[in-house]
């Protein structure tokens, strides 16, 4: 996804931003409020991340002017504003998640995968493989693929990011969040993932010291 991330905490928006950019994602980074608005009157954005205690314009007046353009795009507003008012507010002003300060960087990731599966479509497939967002379920020739939750979560983490390395540390963040998993853990999914697709047409390619990638095998390769 192409992301607007609109946070003027420097320390929180270098997080942000680098866990945005090893999943895969296109980063533009703004700290004040009149430039995300500019930003999004003139350029076409898959998510928006928004700040609402932002510099020079409000980020709930930010999200008004979006939706009195009727701009669709999603937002996930971002806010040390944890009362149920101001939660209320910005989710009846157009939001479409809200999450309160402090929060820990692997819900920010979960909220937005959500985000992510709503803007992939109902499926998405490669070779032989067909994988269905809504329920986190594949299927390989007609036959369902039966995984564990470890092995959706990796699985899902490179069908996002397809033809791209996806960084063994972030796969671990993220199954380490159901479990306590190292770097062995990982690479035990990942052997396990590798049989179960073995005849659907994909391949887990080795990046060594850097991570995977997921791709459609090229027959005799």
């Amino acid at each position: 996804m192409r992301v607007l991330l609109a946070e003027d905490d420097l320390t929180l928006q270098r997080g942000l931003r680098q866990t945005l950019c090893d999943a895969g994602h296109r980063t533009v980074v703004v700290a004040d409020g009149e430039h995300a608005d500019t930003l999004l009157r003139g350029e076409s954005f898959d998510l928006v991340v928004l700040d609402l205690g932002l510099p020079g314009l409000d980020g709930i007046v930010v999200l008004e002017r979006l939706r009195k353009r009727r701009q669709t795009t999603p937002v996930l507003i971002l806010s040390a504003r944890d009362r149920t008012e101001d939660r209320v507010r910005g989710l009846d002003t157009g939001a479409d998640d809200y999450l309160c300060k402090p929060f820990d960087l692997a819900e920010f990731e979960a909220r937005v995968r959500t985000f992510m599966r709503r803007g992939h479509g109902a499926s998405v497939r490669i070779g032989a493989l067909e994988w269905y967002w809504d329920t986190r379920q594949g299927l390989v020739g007609g036959t369902m693929l039966e995984l564990s939750k470890h092995e959706t979560t990796a699985l899902e983490s490179l069908l996002q990011a397809p033809g791209k390395i996806v960084p063994k540390t972030v796969l671990a963040r993220r199954i380490g969040d159901e479990v306590s998993a190292a770097d062995n853990m990982v690479e035990v999914y990942i052997h396990r993932l590798r049989k179960k697709l073995a005849q659907s047409g994909v391949e887990i390619r080795t990046v060594r010291g850097l991570g995977y990638a997921l791709r459609e095998s090229i027959e005799g390769a």
